[in-house]
C-alpha cells in the first residue's frame, strides 16, 4: 500500500465514490483515480466485496471517497474553489459539473450530481473585489452578486465602472 497523505480530505458518498472520482479525474486536471479498496465484510450500507473507499486527487488534493451510504450528504460547509484563468476555463468546468447531473447556484458556485459545492471563481473575479479602491470593489461584488455562473466581462465592466 502506498503511504497516504498526512491530510487527506474524506469525502462521503452513498455507494458511488468510484463514479464521483472518475468524473473528477476526466474533468480537472492534475486528478487521477488512485486504489480502490473492498469491504472484508458486510457493513451497514453495503455488502462484503463492495467498494468501500477510493483515494483519488483532485487537482493535486489527495482526496478518500468513503462509500458510507445516505445517512450524511454534502453541504455547502465544504466546497472545492476552482481558481480560473480566463472565461473558457470558467465555462469549462461550470458546464461540466452542471452537465452531468449538478445545479447552479450562485456568486459562481455550483454542486456536482453528488451534493458537493464547488465555486468556480476566475482569479479576474477575486482581483476585482479586492481592489483597494473600495468604490471598484464594492462594483465587482455587486455585479457578482446577481450572477450564477461568473461572467468575466461583466465583472471587469463593473469593476471599471
Amino acid at each position: 500500500m502506498v503511504k497516504p497523505a498526512k491530510n487527506t480530505i474524506c469525502l462521503w458518498y452513498d455507494g458511488d465514490a468510484e463514479e464521483a472520482a472518475r468524473f473528477y479525474a476526466k474533468t480537472f486536471p492534475n486528478s487521477s483515480v488512485g486504489t480502490m479498496h473492498r469491504a472484508p465484510g458486510d457493513f451497514p450500507s453495503g455488502k462484503q466485496g463492495d467498494v468501500l473507499t477510493v483515494w483519488f486527487t483532485v487537482m493535486g488534493i489527495p482526496c478518500l471517497g468513503l462509500n458510507g451510504g445516505p445517512a450524511f450528504k454534502h453541504n455547502e460547509a465544504f466546497s472545492f474553489q476552482v481558481a480560473t484563468a480566463d472565461q473558457a476555463e470558467t465555462d469549462r468546468y461550470w458546464d461540466a459539473i452542471v452537465a452531468n447531473g449538478g445545479q447552479e447556484s450562485a456568486c459562481g458556485w455550483c454542486k456536482d450530481k453528488w451534493g458537493l459545492s464547488w465555486q468556480i471563481t476566475p482569479i479576474a473575479l477575486t482581483e476585482a473585489i479586492t481592489d483597494p479602491d473600495p468604490a471598484a470593489a464594492k462594483r465587482a461584488f455587486d455585479a457578482m452578486m446577481q450572477m450564477t455562473k461568473i461572467d468575466i466581462a461583466a465583472i471587469e465592466a463593473a469593476h471599471r465602472g
